[in-house]
């Protein structure tokens, strides 16, 4: 293998970039950064800002830590112009993630207790929302992962380096991501994959992947939670990704069910989370149902969720609750368990009070589908919610040679939309080995 230097991977890397749809800038510290940023708001919000409503802008970006700062860029801020009117101010296009300002610059300055300069970073509509740390080939990745917790402690503080949401390790033969946490250790730093779990290892494959502009926003859109109760950004590893992206397409483009394979310990609740957050923003889709086997196990589940988006689901006590729920039209998502689930769907003065579910297009998640949706729930589940998709999460799918009555997983659940299997946790690092 032909040696590479830093400074030639770093170069590279631009012109890669440069290519994926990212304009080259030069900004040499802080002030061209927030110079360049003023800019670039402006061309995104096709609008101009005067001195003092630019500096009313700044103050608001430089309010709260990197959590709340992540709730800012996904926020839109109502800017008190000088003539009195207001405009809201947009950092970043959700709804459209491609629709955003590109551009790709390296070896910015900047000063906290020590001058640090950073090696490649992409702004996005100005700001910093993915930084890249090289170290020339031969040199452990984790060598880069030490100088990004270096400028945590030393220089991000503060900053606008703050809107950092996706952090990439590289040492052009290894690449790996993760999100912006000083607290997380190497272990939280993950490799991304194809669709079948092959890892995508070396950093120009890697950014014609994943930092491509649009896969990219993407990724920062929809694919990072902000946990409420840690008050930290947490990314999706790639199977959660593709698993998301599988129920979602299914759910758009087909009325057919699925189950996902994921093996135990590998963060099912996130995943499922994410799916169904994503499901309850569809305009056709009336209903997403989170469905759990017992009863300790929905107290814990409905934590999780709520740990990922404060209040956003209410445990159900009794099956009255679980009723009013189904019936609150402003109430998409709703976390419960099968025996409530059946209690409602069982009798007739709690159904008529929610009839008219039973033609809409109504989306059951179960959470470790193997437990105990093959007999009459399930049937009377789908008898109720003619229009229902089913999904099923499971850690050990029923197959034809460890099945229950003669019934398997892809009986009930039809095909299996994504695997990630014990070997390749075990690949990953994400549980320990056979003895």
């Amino acid at each position: 293998m032909t040696h590479q230097s830093e400074l030639q991977l770093e170069k590279t890397l631009i012109e890669q970039l440069r290519r994926l749809g990212f304009a080259p800038v030069i900004l040499e510290d802080t002030n061209a950064l927030i110079a360049n940023l003023r800019a670039q708001l402006e061309k995104f919000n096709k609008t101009t800002f005067s001195d003092t409503e630019f500096a009313r802008i700044l103050n608001h970006l430089n309010k709260g830590d990197r959590f709340q700062k992540a709730k800012t860029l996904r926020d839109r801020f109502v800017l008190a112009r000088d003539d009195e009117s207001t405009f809201w101010v947009r950092f970043f296009n959700m709804e459209q993630w491609c629709k955003n300002e590109y551009q790709v610059t390296h070896q910015i300055t900047q000063t906290g207790r020590y001058e640090n300069r950073y090696d490649v970073t992409l702004l996005i509509n100005g700001l910093p929302l993915v930084h890249i740390e090289l170290k020339r080939r031969g040199i452990e990745m984790k060598e880069a992962f030490n100088q990004i917790q270096r400028y945590h402690k030393h220089s991000f503080t503060g900053t606008l380096f703050e809107y950092v949401q996706i952090f990439v390790v590289s040492n052009g033969v290894n690449t790996k991501y993760f999100a912006n946490n000083p607290k997380q250790s190497f272990e939280q730093t993950f490799y991304w994959t194809d669709e079948k779990n092959n890892k995508i290892n070396q950093l120009d494959k890697f950014a014609d992947v994943f930092l491509e502009k649009c896969t990219v926003s993407e990724m920062i859109a929809e694919y990072i939670v902000l946990a409420e109760s840690l008050q930290i950004p947490m990314t999706l590893r790639p199977y959660q990704y593709y698993a998301v992206r599988a129920i979602e397409r299914r759910v758009r483009e087909s009325d057919k069910n699925g189950y996902i394979w994921h093996t135990t310990g590998s963060g099912k609740t996130l995943t499922s989370y994410k799916a169904s957050q994503i499901l309850s923003r569809m305009p056709e889709v009336k209903k997403v149902l989170f469905v759990v086997d017992r009863k300790d196990l929905d107290i814990q589940t409905t934590k999780e969720f709520n740990s990922f988006s404060d209040g956003s689901v209410d445990g159900t006590n009794n099956t009255r609750n679980l009723v009013a729920q189904l019936t609150d039209p402003n109430r998409k998502l709703i976390v419960t368990t099968i025996q409530k689930l059946d209690i409602a769907i069982g009798r007739d003065t709690y159904l008529e009070q929610f009839a008219n579910l039973a033609d809409e297009k109504v989306v059951v998640i179960f959470d470790e589908c193997h437990r105990s949706q093959f007999g009459q729930t399930h049937a009377r589940i789908k008898g109720f919610f003619k229009k229902a998709q089913l999904f099923g999460f499971t850690g050990t799918p029923i197959f034809a040679d460890n099945n229950v009555g003669g019934v398997t997983t892809a009986d009930v659940f039809g095909e299996c939309l994504h695997k990630y299997i014990i070997t390749n946790a075990i690949s990953d690092n994400n549980v320990l080995g056979f003895a």
